[in-house]
């Protein structure tokens, strides 16, 4: 029997974003480069994708390439960029048949244009469903973000747009680059490291965190339903007493 006939289908996160992490080590594991790991690691970004439109999750958000990233050795990263441009040219029927519509946050200007105008199409293309939406964090992280925030919040209130006073969290939220997704209730990383790595700081505030030992080209449905059990396992109280939130 397969652990998703455990899962509890009204009690399942909106929301999940996932670090994907492991891919050199699965490569380094097999006598292979890092790349070769990435390209493996392809499938577990499909099988999750799947997963989560066919359990009717509404939006993923998955951490493909981090703005530090962009200090790895280049031949890593032109592989990388490579492999993006066949795997969303790849991938893009299925997202199609599976009604999911592709999103991106991040610097895009800082991707090369080969990478920007297949992500263009792509979300392009997409754009007709209305399933879940799968968001790609590509040259993206989340000091970067909130610094992009600050800015445009200064802008705002310098040129009378907005009042400081007013400012609140749901201001700051509103300047992210996800202001129009909500925050994740479940956060995953794969490969046994417990680091959030500068992704979604701000987001994952009140998210619940699962940590899997599997490295991310190993990583299947049915981990991925193990880590949405646990999720379903746990009290979520946003500050107040497990009393009041069991109130009935």
């Amino acid at each position: 029997m397969s652990l998703k006939d455990q899962l509890i289908i009204d009690r399942l996160p909106q929301h999940v974003a996932i670090i994907m992490d492991g891919n050199g080590r699965w490569a380094k594991k097999r006598g292979n480069s890092r790349v070769f790991g990435h390209k493996h690691g392809v499938t577990a970004v499909r099988e999750v994708t799947e997963a989560s439109a066919e359990l009717g999750i509404k939006y993923l958000t998955l951490y493909a390439f981090s703005t530090e990233n962009w200090n790895r050795p280049k031949l890593e990263v032109d592989a990388l960029m490579a492999l993006l441009v066949t795997t969303i040219s790849s991938e893009t029927e299925t997202l199609m048949k599976n009604n999911v519509r592709l999103n991106t946050i991040g610097c895009k200007e800082s991707l090369p244009s080969s990478v920007r105008n297949k992500l263009d199409t792509c979300i392009a293309e997409t754009s007709v469903n209305s399933g879940m939406t799968l968001t790609l964090a590509l040259s993206y992280s989340s000091r970067w973000e909130i610094v992009e925030a600050i800015k445009e919040i200064t802008k705002d209130v310098k040129d009378s747009v907005l009042n400081s006073e007013d400012i609140t969290a749901e201001t700051v939220s509103n300047y992210l680059s996800t202001s129009s997704i909500p925050d994740p209730e479940l956060m995953i990383r794969t490969s046994g490291e417990y680091r959030i790595s500068n992704f979604l700081l701000w987001q994952l505030a009140y998210s619940e965190l699962y940590f899997s030992d599997i490295l991310w080209p190993d990583f299947r449905k049915e981990d991925y339903y193990a880590a949405l059990i646990d999720y379903q396992g746990r009290e979520r109280r946003f500050g107040k007493t497990g009393e009041q939130i069991n109130v009935k």
